[in-house]
């Protein structure tokens, strides 16, 4: 690709559809398909035959799975080259040996052998088929090479059976042969096909001659080989239009058609399907699979349910570009502007008889769309044999029009509700004459529209003509009309019935349809307005197991990414177990980022279907859910409803980890700030003792002898002092690392208040000379219980704090008082205060509020020091600025008394 010209020397330009394609296939390996009309056309020999060609030009070959049927020429090719173990699986207590996939992804060869491509594997494995296998190992970028017989591909099933008489089990979707890089056709006449088994080269002698009869008779071989040899056509002028965009040649491009499938619920619904496929592989078209209801509630049939999901899932199949569900009131015009807004060229509908009643109600839907399709080409599929008179009026006819079933049980309410109705018109004639008893039917038949549908109410009117003939319409008890005029008011009466019930089915319809919207909204709100308001991760994951679970009628299961694999976090009902086949589905849905498990194409077997939990930066999870009724098919509007929980509960699950992120983050950046702070304190407060230490002994050592008395005492006083402040800050620092670590005990001894305050006061005196210091102690006051030490320690800190913040000249106040419950000790200073705005943060790490000058000195750490200590007492402490006009701080600290501690102490009074 890097070296390909964008634009030919000639000024063309290629495609830019067929590069983008040309690019996604650079990162894959690379396909190659033996193509054979039957078994025993020498597959597989030829494909090891060319595999020994590319082995003996270094190639790194490996054959993952070769089934040589007892053939010995087949087998003799396997020598030399290297054969992987195969995989041994336990099914019904036998031991079956399937290809081992990891095994060959890890192997990782150039070139990988895998016979038999559209092989069934054993349950439990990872995948049902092994075109599967394949596609995973493509995607790991390994070549491959394979074998397919014609009758395998998925949309030639029923014409396959329609020739030979045999219907083929193992298929293999059309849009993966139509991905292969390379298609090589074994072909060989029919009669040496027939020779080679007479001679027992295919099949053993017994075998051989049964498939003689039954299968590999001239004109079916004959037959397949002109349809392997057209498909083969068909990819081989796909490669050369692919090259000629490539290139940028002009040409004469095939027309783009655009083919649009109606499919219904019946049985011929499937080979509605199968033939647009194959017209639509024919054409080269893109194709679509439409399905209409006339109402959104569906019919109460879960077989009609079951039945109308596998059809629109062989759409996908066999190839469809899209799958559709409409609600339509008029399924002609519904199809037709469907048809008209994307582009369709071609509409594909089934046929059958309809009745005058179907034409009556609309139900000739194929002749309805031909007379109104202009500019469409619209082709009817007709049912084979007895099928056409079984079939319905139109293979779109909507999977909610009631089945026969449906059909007998709304005919017995209705002809119940009618023989209701009669009754009571009997009674009635018995006890007045009324003018007009067909009111009384007509009630009955807007009844059964209302509670049942159309259908019912369809069904009531007509009985309710008939019996209102029969019982009340001279001469009564026969279906004869005596006067005129009865005949015409007896069918007004039939189409007013109709219409009324038909007008009442339908808004009961509707009516449903807008209580499941309503329904389905309002779970989606309140699990938004749940998740919204849940702060907690785990109430986020049992809230999605327990709505997920509602809303599929059974159990689920949620599984998250912990960093070293998925682990079960919660489930409804509770459950922390799951079977083997689950847990790899679980895996696969996590991993891939694509549906797992039941219902899909991925380990179908397991229980659980498993769908991704997407986040920003990729799957955190898997939910899986469990519907209960082993044969229920998920429908795609539960799957739609699960799929928008899921993806909700993802936002709550991101939004609940930023949240913890962006505390962490906040905590972090907090904590880088006190770190900030303390190396500026570090660096500010250790540096300015340090240097007056360090130039005064460089000053005492220098000068000596020279210097007076008076000098050196001075120079000493220096180092004393600076060496005393140092000291007081170490201290700090290390009493606030304890008290952080929780590792300063603080004992409970009696303690009198009034002698801590004169030990810290005697202290601050020696270590602040010049500052003048004022106590107002009381003659009495109650013990405490605490630490004497510390609280001297936090009194010292106090007073230092205001010897650091008021002039020289100020008076520092100490006053202790005793209250009912507590005594109050506060130490007042008049220097400049603390702004409002500080007042609850000078207790805080590191926090300084700026001095007389501009700087702020100290550490920031004696207040914090105390309301530790105070707090650890069990007391409490405040500041207060201003209390001189506007200068002046006062720290209160209110320590409990004894009494107060624990009940029943009385309080100490120490004199």
């Amino acid at each position: 690709m890097a070296n390909q010209n964008v634009t030919s020397p000639d000024g063309r330009r290629p495609s830019p559809e067929a590069l983008l394609e040309l690019a996604s296939k650079e990162s894959r390996g690379k396909l190659k398909v033996f193509l054979g009309m039957a078994p025993g056309v020498g597959k597989t020999f030829a494909m090891l035959t060319a595999a020994r060609a590319q082995k003996s030009d270094s190639v790194d070959v490996v054959v993952g799975v070769v089934e040589t049927h007892g053939r010995s020429e087949t087998a003799a090719l396997l020598d030399g080259l290297e054969v992987m173990p195969r995989k041994p699986v336990t099914y019904r207590r036998r031991t079956l040996m399937e290809f081992d996939v990891d095994a060959a992804i890890a192997r990782r060869p150039r070139l990988l052998l895998v016979d038999e491509f559209a092989h069934t594997n054993a349950p439990g494995l990872l995948h049902p088929k092994r075109y599967q296998d394949v596609e995973e190992i493509l995607r790991n970028g390994i070549d491959v090479w394979t074998t397919l017989n014609i009758q395998h591909l998925e949309s030639l099933q029923d014409v396959v059976h329609r020739i030979t008489g045999v219907r083929v089990q193992e298929t293999v979707p059309d849009k993966v042969i139509e991905k292969a890089d390379e298609i090589v056709v074994v072909d060989m006449p029919p009669e040496e096909l027939i020779q080679r088994l007479k001679e027992g080269k295919v099949y053993l002698p017994e075998n051989a001659r049964r498939a003689i009869d039954q299968f590999f008779k001239p004109s079916n071989l004959t037959a397949l080989r002109e349809l392997a040899l057209r498909r083969t056509a068909d990819r081989v002028d796909e490669q050369m239009l692919a090259q000629l965009r490539q290139q940028g040649i002009e040409g004469p491009w095939p027309t783009v058609e655009r083919i649009l499938v109606c499919v219904g619920s019946d049985a011929h619904s499937e080979a509605v399907i199968r033939t647009a496929a194959r017209l639509a592989t024919t054409q080269k078209a893109d194709w679509i699979a439409l399905h209409l209801k006339l109402s959104d509630r569906e019919v109460a049939d879960r077989d009609v349910v079951r039945r109308t999901e596998k059809l629109m899932r062989l759409a996908e199949r066999l190839g469809a570009a899209g799958t559709v569900r409409l609600n339509a009131t008029d399924l002609g015009g519904e199809i037709l502007g469907y048809a008209k807004r994307n582009n369709i060229t071609q509409i594909i509908i089934g046929r059958s008889k309809a009745g005058p009643i179907g034409r009556l109600l609309g139900r000739s839907l194929s002749r309805d769309l031909v007379r109104r399709a202009q500019g469409l080409s619209v082709l009817i599929v007709a049912p084979e044999g007895e099928k056409a008179s079984k079939a319905r009026a139109s293979a779109i006819l909507p999977s909610s029009w009631p089945q026969p079933r449906t059909l007998a049980s709304s005919l017995g309410i209705a002809a119940g509700a009618v023989a209701a109705a009669v009754v009571i018109g009997v009674a009635l004639e018995q006890i007045t004459q009324l003018p007009n008893l067909s009111m009384v039917f007509l009630f009955a038949v807007l009844l059964c529209g209302m509670q049942l549908g159309m259908s019912s109410a369809i069904s009531a009117s007509v009985l309710s003509f008939l019996a209102y003939n029969f019982f009340f319409i001279e001469p009564r008890y026969t279906f004869t009309i005596a006067k005129p005029h009865e005949i015409l008011s007896l069918f007004i009466f039939l189409l007013v019935a109709f219409v009324t019930g038909s007008l009442a089915g339908r808004l009961s319809d509707q009516a449903a349809a807008t209580r499941e919207r309503a329904e389905a909204t309002q779970a989606l709100f309140d699990f938004s307005r749940k998740l919204s308001g849940t702060p907690k991760l785990d109430d986020v994951l049992w809230l999605l197991a327990a709505q997920t679970a509602a809303i599929a009628k059974g159990k689920s299961i949620l599984l998250l990414d912990q960093g070293d694999g998925l682990a079960i976090q919660s489930g409804w009902p509770p459950d922390d177990r799951l079977a083997t086949s689950d847990w790899a589905a679980a895996r696969w849905a996590h991993e891939k980022q694509e549906p797992a498990g039941r219902d899909t194409d991925t380990l179908p077997s397991a229980r659980f279907h498993f769908r991704s939990l997407p986040g920003s930066q990729g799957s955190i999870g898997a939910v899986g859910v469990d519907p209960g009724e082993a044969g229920d098919t998920m429908s795609d509007a539960l799957v739609a409803t699960l799929q928008t929980f899921i993806e909700q509960a993802a936002v709550a699950i991101e939004r609940i980890a930023l949240v913890e992120q962006a505390s962490k983050a906040a905590t972090a950046a907090e904590g880088e700030r006190l770190r900030a702070a303390l190396l500026s304190s570090i660096s500010h407060d250790l540096r300015t003792p340090l240097a007056s230490i360090v130039g005064s002994v460089t000053s005492l050592r220098t000068l000596g002898d020279r210097m007076s008395g008076s000098d050196r005492a001075d120079l000493l006083a220096t180092i004393e002092e600076e060496a005393i402040r140092l000291s007081r800050f170490v201290s700090n620092l290390l009493d606030m690392t304890r008290l952080e670590a929780g590792a300063i005990d603080i004992r409970r001894d009696w303690v009198d208040v009034r002698d801590a305050v004169a030990s810290a006061v005697e202290r601050a005196r020696k270590a602040l000379p010049n500052r003048r210091i004022e106590t107002t102690l009381p003659d009495k006051l109650p013990l405490i219980r605490g630490d004497a030490a510390l609280l001297e320690q936090v009194v010292f800190n106090l007073l230092d704090n205001a010897h650091k913040y008021s002039g020289t000249s100020s008076v520092v106040e100490i006053a202790v008082a005793a209250k009912p419950a507590e005594i109050a000790l506060t130490v007042s200073d008049s220097g400049i205060g603390i702004p409002a705005e500080a007042l609850v943060k000078v207790f805080d790490k590191f926090y300084r509020v700026a001095g007389s000058d501009g700087r702020a000195p100290g550490t920031g750490l004696g207040l914090s020091i105390c309301a530790g200590l105070v707090k650890g007492m069990g007391g409490t402490i405040k500041a207060e600025s201003p209390i001189r006009g506007v200068l002046g701080t006062r720290i209160t600290v209110s320590l409990p008394l004894a009494s107060s501690l624990a009940s029943g102490d009385e309080a100490v009074i120490c004199a």
